[in-house]
């Protein structure tokens, strides 16, 4: 149903209208994600309770671990908002399908972080505020926009810019702030690959990392397409 919902109005959503190679790989890699959640949860919760007494430690609030598990939520929701409103924003079928990708993709991903922290008794909210989890550099330490929470994160001046625009002027827009998220993101979980103590979460964020640098490739020739580039 969600699938329909952000392609509305192509005529296949696995083939693209300019020729270009169909999206099937990328739709596969979405079904693909999924599966790697419902795994690593499943690895997770084994892992936290192993039979009714045995009570394995779990991450204490204040480490990598759960740091990384909030902030990463709330950076993944921003990117899930800029690709809703994309999609009510250009009849692009190439950036349609990318912001459908992205949507799937990270709200299973934040769905994940989140669930683990309630595995873990953990709270969503750290009383330390934003990126304080990150070895040897507090929030202030990380390239951050004014107004922003955290690396790469869009401000609600760049939001509200988005949701002015449209057609092309939207596409550019949508894929230079999504650039910029994606490079924040990277950031942030190669610090989690670095830090966090849980395997299942340091192999999710080693999977984000190879993603996002991937469609940072991808967003890099798309801008180029439309003659523009990253900011």
């Amino acid at each position: 149903m969600t699938r329909t919902i952000m392609t509305a109005g192509a005529a296949n959503p696995d083939e693209a209208s300019d020729g270009r190679r169909p999206a099937s790989a990328r739709w596969l890699i979405a079904g693909a994600a999924a599966l790697v959640a419902l795994i690593l949860t499943m690895g997770i919760s084994t892992m936290t309770r192993l039979g009714n007494d045995q009570v394995v430690s779990v991450p204490a609030a204040d480490s990598a671990d759960a740091g990384f598990a909030r902030d990463m939520a709330v950076h993944h929701q921003q990117a899930v908002e800029m690709a809703y409103i994309i999609r009510d924003r250009t009849t692009d079928e190439d950036v349609r399908r990318l912001a459908y990708d992205i949507a799937q993709t990270q709200a299973n991903q934040r769905g994940m972080l989140l669930g683990w922290l309630d595995l873990w008794g953990l709270p969503k909210i750290s009383s330390d505020g934003y990126m304080a989890w990150m070895e040897g550099e507090g929030h202030d330490g990380h390239e951050t926009k004014s107004g922003s929470l955290m690396p790469g994160m869009a401000t609600r001046t760049d939001i509200d810019q988005l949701n002015k625009a449209r057609g092309q002027a939207a596409e550019v827009l949508f894929l230079q702030l999504l650039t910029e998220h994606h490079a924040g993101g990277v950031t942030m979980a190669r610090a989690c690959v670095e830090q966090c103590t849980v395997p299942q979460e340091r192999a999710l964020a080693k999977g984000m990392v190879d993603a996002q640098q991937s469609e940072i490739v991808l967003m890099a020739d798309m801008l180029k397409e439309r003659g523009a580039a990253p900011r």
